[in-house]
């Protein structure tokens, strides 16, 4: 089988979680998959090695101003011409499927072109009935025709009864031996901002990734580093919590990895103020609206949080994948459930919502 897989390159989430399908279709003979790559300028993206000769186009971003969605810029940014032409010229020849996650290019290329498409994104989720806030018609519309697909796999922290699956995180919990420091990582705040917001904690050390920083450096408490993957996820794994957005991606990586979180929504931005009312209400974050120093010192205070065992391997949904009955979700939805294993506490919670229909377990969490 030959397989296109478009990926949307706004923030480092989607771009996590193919690499984690990457390096499971690479260890299979019985598939070919390219890449595909939109919403981020070409010499942005890093670390991206398991993808192989991946393309990249220009695509639909979307424009941030102190920690918020500026609409305006967005629309400015966006080129018609060019997406139209780029979908025009994508030739899909040759390939069984495409597989999408949030990227418009290749998903409006596969309608064109009639090529089978799957959607697998953190978006799909919400196409059902689950916690959301900030929602609204205008992102009913863009969750509909933005990537269109023929089938859809959302991605969640709970299936609310539908056909969501559970995130794949590749870290392993390790118990805490003494963490030196918080991680923060706050793309869509400017480094003056966070500075600010961090020079009152004198008495924390905090080691903070930023996209605009071009060397490390440290300032006092303070240490600041580049994007890298591998040095991103060394500081994860021996922080002892992580102050962040509310992107879906980075709370996975920290709710398996047991990291308490405080999390700042992207103003604007509904699966991040969605995602933080699902983790609230399931007593995994706190929130601040604000880069508030007072919640920063109350959460100091909170305990460590109880690690979620995510799978970390992919192979059930490859072989899924390749069998070809994609209309059946729900069955590899539930397989993939099987292997996931919650603390006892949040279990307990969640027992109690599952005797009622998905709809009201979400308004209840809402």
């Amino acid at each position: 089988m030959k397989i296109l897989y478009g990926v949307q390159g706004t923030g480092n989430g989607h771009t996590t979680r193919a690499r984690v399908m990457a390096k499971a279709f690479g260890q299979r003979d019985d598939v070919q998959v390219d890449y595909l790559f939109s919403g981020r300028e070409q010499d942005r993206y890093f670390d991206m090695q398991v993808f192989g000769q991946y393309q990249t186009r220009q695509g639909f971003t979307f424009v941030h101003q102190q920690g918020a969605v500026d609409i305006w810029q967005t629309i400015k940014a966006f080129r018609p011409v060019r997406f139209v032409r780029d979908v025009m010229s994508l030739d899909l020849n040759g390939y069984d499927l495409v597989i999408n996650d949030f990227e418009p290019i290749s998903a409006w290329a596969a309608r064109r072109q009639k090529v089978p498409c799957i959607s697998i994104s953190h978006q799909d989720a919400f196409r059902y009935p689950i916690p959301t806030q900030g929602d609204n018609w205008m992102n009913r519309q863009v969750l509909k025709y933005f990537a269109p697909s023929d089938v859809q796999l959302g991605v969640h922290w709970h299936h609310f009864g539908h056909a969501i699956m559970p995130p794949f995180i590749e870290d392993e919990y390790i118990p805490d031996s003494g963490a030196e420091h918080v991680l923060v990582y706050l793309p869509f705040e400017s480094l003056q901002d966070i500075a600010q917001f961090l020079d009152p904690l004198s008495e924390v050390n905090f080691v903070c990734f930023h996209p605009d920083l071009n060397e490390d450096n440290e300032q006092g408490h303070i240490k600041w580093r580049r994007t890298s993957k591998q040095d991103f996820h060394q500081a994860l794994r021996v922080a002892s919590g992580v102050i962040a957005n509310g992107g879906f991606e980075l709370s996975s990586e920290c709710l398996k990895l047991g990291k308490k979180l405080l999390l700042k929504p992207l103003h604007g931005q509904f699966e991040q103020l969605s995602n933080i009312l699902t983790l609230e209400q399931l007593g995994l974050c706190q929130s601040m609206s604000s880069l508030d120093v007072e919640e920063v010192e109350t959460w100091l205070e909170l305990p460590p949080a109880e690690p979620i065992a995510f799978p970390s391997d992919p192979q059930l949904l490859v072989d899924w994948l390749l069998a070809g009955k994609w209309h059946d979700t729900h069955s590899i939805c539930a397989q993939l459930w099987q292997q996931v294993s919650f603390p006892e506490r949040l279990q307990q919670r969640l027992n109690s919502y599952q005797a009622e229909p998905a709809a009201k377990l979400a308004r209840k969490l809402t």
